[in-house]
């Protein structure tokens, strides 16, 4: 990755929807190469994805926690493979210290997180234990990632 891909990829880092006259003309280069980039950036698994990033309020996930979560290495594969496949769950990170993993969730209220972590967490084998944290405000949240 050289200098025009690094700033290429802050720039649709920032802003996704850019043309690429609008990436061209903001790095220097032809249409053409600044199109070709990409499709070479998003190939080489530079892109991972191309998404829309959503108000939560707006669509009804008025609630963000985090749960620490529990769970013996008997069933941690499936559990987590299982965790993976709801929607409500943004992300799961296997972590180090006292806890295995950390699950960033959204839903609508305090009463569909009890529901959640009842009906469909807890029950799993693996689960041995949870500890939940509802986020009253948050100040920064990114899926941005520094290019050096």
């Amino acid at each position: 990755m050289d200098e025009i891909d690094k700033k290429i990829t802050r720039l649709i880092q920032k802003n996704g929807r850019l043309s690429s006259a609008e990436i061209a003309k903001a790095v220097g280069v032809s249409v053409s190469t600044a199109n070709e980039r990409v499709r070479k950036l998003e190939k080489n698994g530079y892109i991972q994805e191309w998404r829309a990033v959503m108000n939560a309020r707006k669509v009804g996930a008025n609630l963000a926690a985090l749960i620490l979560v529990d769970m013996d290495y008997d069933g941690e594969k499936e559990a987590t493979e299982k965790l993976a496949k709801f929607p409500e769950i943004q992300e799961i990170h296997h972590i180090s210290g006292a806890r295995s993993y950390l699950i960033k969730i959204r839903v609508s209220d305090t009463d569909a997180l009890q529901s959640f972590l009842s009906q469909k967490v807890k029950p799993l084998k693996a689960i041995t234990r949870t500890e939940s944290f509802i986020i009253l405000d948050t100040v920064k949240e990114t899926s941005e990632v520094i290019i050096t």
